[in-house]
């Protein structure tokens, strides 16, 4: 995996999963079973992203590949 594809992947985790977690808060006043699972699935999302975080700070280039601005 390219490293800007696992930059992408990061921040479309951490954006979604805090959009969705925002999301289970308004449903949860309705529906509190499905509320809890937005809450969950995107609180979830945006921790895996946040990892990924580290992971990408230990990843080195390979030799002979072009270095990212």
């Amino acid at each position: 995996m390219k490293l800007r594809h696992l930059d992408a992947l990061v921040w479309a985790l951490i954006y979604g999963g805090l959009f969705a977690l925002g999301l289970g808060l308004f449903v949860a006043r309705r529906d509190a079973s499905l509320g809890w699972a937005l809450m969950l699935a995107g609180g979830g999302a945006a921790l895996i992203g946040l990892g990924l975080i580290f992971v990408r700070a230990r990843l080195e280039q390979r030799p002979g590949q072009k270095k990212e601005p």
